[in-house]
């Protein structure tokens, strides 16, 4: 996703405990908050959302959620992105209903596209 995004750093993070959820860190900000940071969020529970930053040891401030599924392609998570940092409202400000009862939610991440990595260790030739 980092590629649609056309983000050039790596500042993500991402945990399965107590839920799932990823955390990707913009390179862009929503035109109506530039003094604010903004990230993708994702989580088990209601999927993407846009969101803003605060002062720390505050919760993130959701600018939109992206609906229809928990996993959709990288390329509609960087369209929904982009369109908000274009300056488009949310169709979505209120969390989607609950993703519940997504057994074969480690099938489906297991699945979801994932950067290259470079191998563990270097290839002498």
């Amino acid at each position: 996703m980092s590629e649609e995004l056309g983000l050039q750093g790596e500042a993500f993070n991402a945990q399965t405990e107590p839920t799932a959820s990823a955390y990707l860190a913009l390179d862009r900000r929503l035109p109506d908050r530039p003094d604010r940071d903004v990230a993708l969020l994702w989580t088990e529970r209601h999927g993407w959302a846009l969101t803003i930053e605060t002062n720390a040891g505050e919760d993130l401030v959701v600018a939109g959620y992206l609906t229809a599924e928990s996993l959709p392609p990288p390329q509609v998570v960087a369209e929904f992105a982009q369109s908000l940092l274009s300056g488009e409202r949310s169709p979505r400000p209120e969390p989607p209903p609950h993703f519940d009862g997504e057994a074969d939610l480690t099938r489906r991440l297991a699945s979801y596209p994932t950067p290259d990595a470079e191998p563990a260790f270097p290839r002498h030739g």
